[in-house]
């Protein structure tokens, strides 16, 4: 068997985050300064650079160990990615920050009334544009 040069799909300020679902959506965002002229005609110009966004990172099933490991690896509000680049179909390192994050508890330590397990652990992180 061939070996895989990577041991992961993404990296979180250095450290390998466990390979996801395929829910996961890579998306490209310009962003746009415009408006209509007289005639109607769209007047504008691009404002940075392109900016990604990684839409629906999730993992099926975690342990309760490696969901919170995850998200204090985004605890602060920036940090850096290292994803796989659609556009130009290399590895970036960027700068991005984390929307929403969400998991569904499946199986609680009744010894300490915590999570062990959850399910449908999803978040979003979004390109900063530095």
């Amino acid at each position: 068997m061939a070996k895989v040069p990577y041991d992961c799909f993404i990296r979180v300020n250095g450290k390998p985050f466990p390979y996801m679902s395929r829910d996961l959506t890579l998306m490209t965002a310009t962003m746009v300064d415009s408006a209509r002229n007289a005639n109607g005609v769209m007047v504008g110009q691009k404002v940075g650079r392109d900016v990604a966004k990684l839409d629906n990172l999730s993992w099926p099933w975690l342990t309760a160990e490696q969901w919170s490991s995850i998200l204090q690896e985004m605890e602060n509000f920036t940090f850096t990615v290292e994803y796989p680049d659609m556009v130009t179909n290399s590895w970036q390192t960027r700068t991005f920050y984390c929307g929403d994050r969400s998991a569904q508890v499946w199986k609680i330590d009744w010894n300490t009334g915590l999570p062990k397990e959850y399910i449908n652990c999803k978040c979003n992180l979004i390109d900063t544009g530095a």
